[in-house]
């Protein structure tokens, strides 16, 4: 199940990025300034989705051995509560 929306939020932001894409990351106010567009929110929240999800799947994958990032986070599952 977490699979599945985890696809599903990641489909979410790739449409809401053709749209921004389409449309354009702001669009002009009547009062002369610019406002962010609706699609640019829904592809941060898509992504911050996709993202948990990814998490909660904890898979256990190894990162390459050449990787410049920060090591990942231990997983809490299983953890003892201490």
């Amino acid at each position: 199940m977490l699979l599945t929306l985890a696809g599903t939020a990641w489909d979410r932001a790739q449409q809401a990025r053709a749209l921004v894409e389409e449309h354009g990351l702001a669009s002009g106010t009547a009062a002369g300034g610019l406002k962010l567009s609706p699609f640019a929110k829904v592809e941060a929240d898509a992504m911050v989705t996709f993202a948990r999800l990814l998490r909660e799947l904890d898979l256990d994958v190894a990162a390459p051995a050449d990787a410049k990032r920060p090591p990942m986070l231990r997983s809490v599952r299983g953890a003892d509560a201490a």
